[in-house]
């Protein structure tokens, strides 16, 4: 691969990258905010909190859908680049992380625990992508790109 399209890629993988990162991040305001109105409703905040908690429960998930799908597109322009032996880039561990979100926690949405979980693991996934993101700067950098 050229020096050109190894920049190509990296800009490629680095704009996936934003996506998943802006994704994640919609979805963690979605959960604060799910978190909150089930705090309110635990204490008794009737029938309003309750559907306000559901609604951005509903909210967060279609959220973590389109973060999956980010992600997934993220992992796919990773495979595109030829890293060097200094650079690690995976990003299997989001998959994996949204593949459970999906699978187990949607049957105990409504658990406040749960809801503080997910919140979590997204900030987790948040700051592993920022990382990678730091990684692609660096090496474009270090191949002259920038």
């Amino acid at each position: 691969m050229t020096r050109e399209e190894t920049i190509k890629e990296i800009r490629e993988a680095r704009a996936a990258g934003q996506r998943s990162l802006m994704s994640l991040q919609d979805a963690q305001k979605t959960l604060k905010s799910a978190g909150n109105w089930g705090v309110m409703d635990m204490l008794g905040g009737g029938l309003f909190s309750g559907m306000m908690k559901h609604s951005k429960l509903n909210n967060a998930n279609q959220q973590m859908e389109q973060a999956r799908n980010e992600l997934q597109g993220f992992q796919k322009e990773l495979r595109d680049i030829d890293v060097p032996g200094g650079f690690r880039v995976d990003v299997s561990d989001f998959l994996v992380f949204a593949d459970f979100f999906f699978d187990g926690l949607i049957a105990d949405w409504m658990v406040q625990s749960k809801i503080g979980d997910a919140k979590s693991q997204v900030s987790e996934a948040i700051e592993k992508i920022q990382k990678v993101l730091n990684d692609l700067d660096t090496w474009e950098r270090q191949i002259g790109g920038r």
